[in-house]
């Protein structure tokens, strides 16, 4: 099937911001999720450069408009190289193929009697390219809520198109197809704006050049929304178009909520009177709102530079930043901070954790080659169950473009993922001879998942899936949707090689500075142990070289007598609310209880340590953690995406002193 996708073309009067990035990106995993499904795709979008206030941006720099816009342009498309967005034309409206298509249909319609000459009079807002008339003004200002700018008066000769002619059909056509204008508060906003009448559009204008002419009368010049919105045919090349006749209709113009009044009404308008079809959808979604509350727009000066941004975080982070945090139909609230926890906590602890330690258990225990799956157990057939589900789930949230909706349903499968390795314990597995058949199992479970999470997150995020494949040591000849419905397409002896994590963690932590202190205290504590506490390879694997933090300075028997290590009994544990994390333990120490908080909640499910015996730091100074007095520090060894927390197997009593 055929898939037309559109951005609105931006305005070039300044770089490009985060808020512009959001149309790009979320029609760019659109297009790439069609992609996969083997759809025919065409991906447009471009820049609206023709318009009044491109000529007052070029004047205050002391350019020439062309010269002005032509940097901003590829400032634009380097954006969204470093976005990794995969649009297949980028039109201009400065273009000579834009030009011929605009002069043809103005002319069509001054001839059909649709476009008609007269004198027009109004108040004009240069930013929202918009005449308004006096009863509309807010205080004398634009009445636009996201700009209440200056305008002037202004009267010129004009070309008017024929609004109102086509009003009731519109309106019927809108009531007839619910589906036109999405989502529901949109299209509820347009009928009521159509109701209350439309009134003949200005298309032209005198008082500058900068601009399409109109043929027949050259000292007119195209009036910006007429002239933008023709850009979805004239990049295909309407009318005879080859392109033109394969893709049009578009299945749907993606866009921002307060540029929904030009397509959902003028442009099927113009469409209407020039007999063309409909696109099949104008889908509006919110804006991303600052931390303070306003629109991220440059006319608010609230913008952050996105290639910063990109640079500090990666591309796909900001991509995935983007995506999950706008709810459909609704604004979403950017901030840096909030940039950064979605990262840490859904990038880092849940999709990176999980794919880190699942490689690093296959080269741990079968010298990273995959095994061969043996029997299924209820745990298998359950994930495979919901990975089922969660892809049906996919599907119907991005074919109603809602990739937030798709995330968040995608995200229940990797969180699953991270039960699956608590609740199977390859760990636990590996010292057990009569367990290896089963830890084959598992670690070629994980394996296939690691695998089906790189097809399904490829929309969203393009540079991950490569990463994911070549770790996994595999082909991007599998990386196709119908793939993901498949749990067995890797075969046996497939060498994985681990790389890089794919999220690194941000140092920007959400702990207080003490919280900061004692989380970094903990992984030291934690590497430390490596090289004394080390997991037992399974017969016959030549475990790899590994790689080591250097060992500390050596300190004096004094420095290390200062340090009171005891034995301690588990007697509760849960999770710490609101973080991933951290575990909350009550233990007992020579009979007298304490809590203390660890962050093993990655790798340990609570009811795993109830009545284990731990070794503990018993004399660290107390500190709060998510305000929780924690009175110690559990030991334990990691490595490679693997801890263990340090227990005994004799029934050693809490209070005994470690030596």
């Amino acid at each position: 099937m055929k898939y037309y996708i559109t951005t609105p073309i931006f305005y070039p009067n300044a770089s490009p911001h985060i808020g512009t990035a959001y149309t790009t990106v979320a029609a760019d995993t659109f297009a790439r999720y069609h992609r996969l499904k083997g759809d025919d795709v065409y991906f447009l979008t471009g820049t609206d450069e023709n318009a009044q206030k491109i000529v007052r941006s070029a004047e205050s720099k002391g350019l020439e408009p062309r010269v002005y816009v032509d940097g901003i342009v590829e400032r634009f498309k380097a954006l969204w190289d470093e976005l990794d967005i995969s649009y297949d034309d980028f039109i201009r409206t400065t273009e000579e193929r834009h030009h011929r298509v605009v002069q043809k249909i103005f002319t069509k319609l001054y001839e059909q009697g649709d476009i008609y000459k007269s004198e027009y009079e109004g108040w004009y807002c240069t930013p929202c390219e918009t005449f308004w008339t006096e009863n509309k003004l807010v205080d004398g200002k634009c009445p636009n809520p996201d700009c209440g700018r200056e305008v002037e008066l202004l009267k010129e000769e004009s070309y008017f198109f024929r609004l109102s002619k086509y009003q009731d059909a519109l309106l019927q056509y809108i009531k007839n197809n619910p589906d036109f204008i999405q989502p529901s508060s949109r299209r509820n906003e347009m009928i009521k704006f159509i109701e209350g009448g439309l009134e003949d559009l200005c298309v032209s204008r005198t008082t500058f050049q900068w601009g399409i002419q109109v043929p027949f009368n050259p000292k007119h010049v195209v009036y910006v929304w007429l002239d933008a919105l023709i850009n979805y045919i004239s990049a295909l090349d309407y009318p005879d178009g080859d392109l033109y006749k394969r893709y049009w209709p578009a299945e749907v113009h993606l866009m921002g909520k307060d540029i929904v009044r030009f397509h959902a009404v003028i442009w099927p308008i113009i469409l209407m009177a020039l007999d063309i079809p409909l696109p099949k959808l104008v889908y509006g979604h919110g804006w991303y709102l600052s931390k303070e509350g306003g629109k991220i727009s440059k006319s608010r000066g609230n913008v952050q530079d996105s290639f910063e941004l990109i640079r500090r975080y990666g591309s796909d982070a900001i991509r995935y930043f983007l995506l999950r945090d706008m709810q459909a139909g609704a604004d979403g609230a950017y901030s840096e901070d909030n940039l950064v926890e979605r990262l840490n906590s859904d990038l880092a602890n849940d999709l990176g954790n999980f794919v880190s330690r699942s490689l690093a258990m296959i080269v741990k225990y079968r010298g990273g080659v995959i095994p061969k799956g043996g029997s299924s157990t209820n745990l298998e057939e359950e994930l495979v169950a919901l990975s089922q589900e969660v892809i049906v789930k996919l599907e119907e949230r991005l074919e109603a473009h809602d990739p937030a909706g798709a995330l968040e349903n995608l995200w229940r499968l990797v969180a699953r993922l991270n039960k699956y390795v608590d609740e199977t314990a390859p760990w636990t597995l590996a010292k057990q001879e009569d367990q290896q058949a089963r830890l084959d199992t598992v670690l070629h479970t994980f394996a296939e998942a690691i695998r089906i999470l790189g097809i399904l997150c490829s929309p969203f995020m393009p540079k991950l899936t490569p990463k994911m494949f070549q770790q996994l040591g595999i082909s991007e000849d599998l990386l196709l949707w119908e793939e993901a419905q498949c749990w067995d397409a890797l075969g046996e002896g497939i060498q994985v090689a681990r790389g890089e994590a794919l999220f690194p963690r941000i140092d920007v932590s959400q702990f207080t500075v003490e919280e900061e202190k004692i989380a970094v205290n903990e992984v030291n504590v934690n590497k430390n142990a490596e090289e004394s506490v080390k997991m037992v390879p399974s017969e016959g694997v030549v475990p790899e070289k590994e790689d080591f933090e250097p060992i500390k300075e050596e300190v004096s028997i004094d420095d290390f007598a200062k340090l009171d290590f005891r034995v301690a009994k588990v007697l509760h544990a849960e999770k710490v609310e609101k973080t991933d994390k951290l575990l909350k333990l009550e233990i007992e120490v020579a009979g007298k209880p304490r809590t203390i908080v660890s962050g093993i909640a990655q790798h340990y499910a609570p009811e795993d340590l109830v009545g284990k015996h731990v070794v503990i730091v018993a004399n660290l100074k107390p500190a709060k953690l998510r305000g929780i007095l924690s009175e110690g520090m559990i030991l334990a060894a990691s490595h490679e995406g693997i801890l263990e927390v340090l227990t005994l197997d004799k029934d050693i009593p809490g209070g005994a002193r470690v030596k």
